[in-house]
């Protein structure tokens, strides 16, 4: 991870804290072009969408496939402020996006949020192990904890 990729999570991460100020759980994702410019971004919105698929990356790779070819987009980086969940990564395999870095890992989020039935522990790292399609994956985010965490601290208590 270089210092461009710090700064487009810590970009993810402010998308994250404006779903939380919506509404929603806190979860962000930026999309970046070859250049290092932001092409997109999209926050988390199940709560006001109604919408359990409204996932911060979903919501970002609807976007990118209806803006972008498949070819543009396997240039591209997907920044997310928490570890893409299984959907997420399938939906990231399917739009061709060839790269992904993330900020937080699934195991610290679940750890913060507690037990629960809703987790499902598969790592967007097994997900696209299962694609011949090439997909990079950077993260968690070694130095970024501290600020990827600050955006669910009291959320989850707080939502239960």
């Amino acid at each position: 991870m270089n210092s461009q990729d710090i700064e487009h999570l810590r970009s993810a991460i402010t998308v994250a804290a404006q779903a939380r100020e919506h509404g929603n759980h806190p979860f962000g994702a930026v999309l970046v072009g070859p250049d290092q410019r932001v092409l997109l971004q999209a926050e988390n919105t199940v709560i006001t969408g109604r919408d359990i698929t409204g996932h911060a990356e979903t919501n970002l790779v609807r976007m990118a496939g209806q803006a972008h070819a498949q070819e543009e987009l396997a240039l591209c980086t997907l920044y997310s402020s928490t570890e893409p969940c299984a959907m997420c990564a399938g939906a990231i395999h399917w739009s061709g996006i060839g790269r992904v870095v993330y900020a937080l890992s699934e195991i610290d989020l679940y750890e913060m949020v507690g037990p629960s039935p809703e987790h499902l522990y598969l790592p967007c790292r097994e997900v696209f192990a299962h694609t011949k399609r090439a997909v990079e994956i950077s993260g968690p985010a070694t130095g970024l904890e501290k600020e990827a965490r600050a955006v669910h601290e009291g959320f989850w208590k707080a939502a239960s």
